[in-house]
């Protein structure tokens, strides 16, 4: 990294579009990032035993950096991309695949930007503890479902509803036209990341989670060719490095808040083992060192940051549920029962997320007015019967072997899901997870005119 005295790189026409150097003023959130009732529930509800939740966050170093990080990607990434631009993605991608199977000394004449990149992956940061690391992916895999269940749907919910990735999800159309290849390859990702040593340097999962970040970095550079400089100024950078960190602080703290604040304890070591768990995964991801947690306080500061200023819904929230549920219009007899039939669905939703976010989601589709109650109740009482009877577990004798049985691979519940998305794949005829299906996304691109 460069010293803060130097001038930050600018990668764009915009005279926020740079990368943070320590020591530099930060820059004010971009202006869509404001805080909203729509989330001020969902965030309450998993927060409130540690931090004082209101609507507007209470502002923090932390979250002062979370801010500024709005306006920039990933550099390391990105630099890479740029040069696949000018040596050619096909030519790129086998030097970047063989420096991750056989090391930076296997490629010949590797791009300048690949040496760089894999340097960082081949040095962990010194705050890295494998041991930890491995209590908290052991503790992160033994909440609750209902716990996972949570993480799922208010990840769906960020997805699909929040301003800055409905926005880029929605732009590049995986969930509308490939939508089984784009499930499979979240499903496989989180399911594998459980694993024991699964972020060691020499292990495929790495090499994968590697892929994934290429493939952000590749619809980051398209985007923001593609929308110019007046849709930066309003929004940031498409898929920031802010939102990055705060996808894993989110993933990584909703399943085992959720457990607390439902009657399942966890300790201050318990959570901060957690984060350690996430923060190295943010590492490898490419988030700058200077915005990684070393513990679940300063985790939680950015989840409340985060959640608070996800935005209300763009364009393509409309367009992507409505696809989604295009079948379930009109007014026959089977599509109204098929309609009702969604409804413990909707509940579920709404239980976890909360009913405003959900009917947001749903505004503009033949589901908007489907009634939610009883399921929402009933979805409540089934959540909160799941914690309690792992509670109980957990105070049973043998409770620490079934814990470490649980634990001692990947998490079982991401292996079904694993399952149910190869399967549905398989019928697309989809059966491989290359991580590819970006390349030629950030060549294509038109630039905007400024």
């Amino acid at each position: 990294m460069l010293p803060h005295t130097e001038s930050p790189p600018v990668s764009g026409g915009h005279p926020y579009d740079y990368y943070y150097r320590p020591g530099m003023a930060l820059r004010p959130a971009p202006p869509r990032a404001v805080p909203s009732d729509l989330w001020f529930e969902p965030r309450r509800a998993m927060l409130s035993p540690w931090l004082d939740v209101r609507l507007e966050p209470v502002e923090t170093p932390r979250t002062r950096l979370m801010a500024d990080h709005l306006w920039q990607g990933d550099e390391p990434m990105d630099a890479l991309v740029a040069a696949f631009r000018r040596s050619g993605t096909a030519t790129g991608r086998r030097q970047l695949d063989r420096a991750l199977a056989y090391g930076i000394d296997s490629v010949e004449d590797p791009l300048p930007e690949l040496v760089r990149l894999i340097a960082r992956l081949d040095t962990p940061p010194a705050w890295f503890d494998p041991d930890r690391w491995e209590r908290g992916r052991r503790r992160w895999i033994n909440v609750s479902t209902a716990g996972k269940m949570a993480m799922g749907v208010q990840d769906f919910m960020g997805t699909f509803v929040g301003a800055e990735v409905a926005s880029a999800v929605g732009a590049t159309g995986r969930f509308v036209h490939d939508p089984y290849r784009r499930n499979l390859e979240s499903a496989v990702w989180f399911g594998s990341v459980t694993a024991p040593g699964a972020l060691e340097r020499r292990n495929p999962i790495l090499h994968d989670t590697v892929r994934v970040r290429l493939m952000h970095a590749q619809v980051r550079a398209m985007l923001r060719r593609r929308w110019g400089d007046a849709h930066f100024a309003r929004h940031g950078s498409p898929i920031s490095n802010a939102t990055t960190m705060g996808a894993a602080v989110t993933f990584g703290l909703t399943p085992i808040c959720f457990d607390h604040v439902h009657g399942r304890r966890c300790t201050t070591d318990e959570l901060d083992d957690v984060m350690h768990y996430w923060a190295y995964i943010a590492h490898v991801f490419g988030v700058a060192e200077e915005l990684i947690p070393h513990s679940a306080a300063e985790g939680m500061e950015m989840v409340d940051y985060m959640v608070a200023t996800a935005g209300v819904a763009p364009d393509w929230t409309a367009k992507m549920a409505g696809a989604a549920t295009r079948l379930l219009a009109g007014g026959a007899p089977a599509v109204r029962l098929q309609r009702l039939g969604a409804a413990p669905l909707l509940g579920a939703l709404a239980y976890y997320s909360g009913e405003p976010l959900m009917r947001t989601l749903l505004a503009d589709t033949p589901l908007r007015s489907t009634p939610v109650r009883p399921w929402t109740t009933l979805t409540g009482a089934a959540a909160s019967t799941t914690v309690r009877l792992r509670s109980l577990d957990d105070r049973l004798p043998g409770a620490r072997t079934r814990a470490r049985r649980r634990t001692a691979g990947y998490d079982p519940f991401w292996q079904r899901n694993i399952r149910l998305a190869r399967f549905l794949a398989a019928r697309a005829g989809i059966r491989g997870t290359p991580f590819d299906h970006h390349d030629n996304s950030a060549d294509s691109a038109p630039r905007c005119p400024v």
